[in-house]
């Protein structure tokens, strides 16, 4: 038997590519985390140097390469409204976690023949949207987009930003002509939110919908009005 055919039997881990800009928004990515490693998926995850910036102001975490398992524990323990311990996430769901740092330009997702399902951008700033659209890659988050884009994967940009310049807005479109889901991170309420985390879950949701990614983060809408309102199961 060629070496090559070993390889095709083995079960190859082929994760989603999450990568965290400095947007704001880190609660949308660490519902988009949890959401896959629900779905019992893999996850590469991407942090910008820019958005440790933003988790250490929204969450007064600070995200460490050296420590990051603990780090994302936490982060992803936490509620959107900042309550620890909101979420259980165990070690058995880590370990299906791979970090790369930002500025691995040798790491795993800046080739293409790296294996991997497609890529999320969760937030997306709009620096992010246009070192993407522009194929920049400055760095691995940009790198990763382009390799996602150029091998035909799905790629999900969850852009959020308010309100949109002219310049984004044909950045955008040259994103969504290049394949990309543009997905912005506008919350909905027809599902029944009553608490911010159901906010945050509802994006969350959507863009794990644009992955193809099962989910039970939302009431998915019936045709019915006032159906967000209704008790569970009626």
């Amino acid at each position: 038997m060629e070496p090559y055919e070993h390889a095709t039997q083995r079960s190859e881990r082929r994760p989603w590519v999450v990568g965290v800009s400095g947007a704001s928004g880190t609660p949308y990515a660490a519902a988009v985390v949890r959401g896959l490693l629900a779905a019992g998926e893999g996850v590469d995850l991407v942090v910008s140097r820019a958005s440790r910036l933003t988790l250490l102001d929204e969450t007064g975490i600070s995200f460490r390469d050296a420590h990051w398992r603990d780090d994302l524990r936490q982060w992803l323990s936490l509620g959107a409204d900042g309550k620890p311990q909101a979420f259980d996430v165990g070690d058995a769901e880590l370990a299906r976690v791979r970090y790369w740092a930002a500025g691995d330009l040798a790491a795993g997702p800046s080739s293409g023949s790296y294996p991997v399902k497609g890529m999320l951008i969760v937030p997306a700033s709009t620096a992010c949207v246009a070192g993407v659209a522009l194929g920049l890659s400055k760095d691995l988050l940009q790198r990763a987009a382009s390799v996602t884009l150029k091998e035909r994967r799905p790629l999900v940009v969850a852009v959020r930003e308010t309100p949109l310049s002219g310049q984004t807005l044909r950045q955008l479109v040259a994103l969504d002509e290049a394949g990309a889901i543009v997905l912005p991170a506008s919350p909905a309420f027809y599902a029944g939110a009553t608490h911010i985390q159901d906010l945050v879950d509802f994006v969350a949701g959507r863009v794990l919908d644009a992955a193809g990614v099962p989910h039970r983060y939302y009431r998915r809408w019936k045709g019915e009005l006032g159906g967000g309102r209704a008790p569970e199961g009626s």
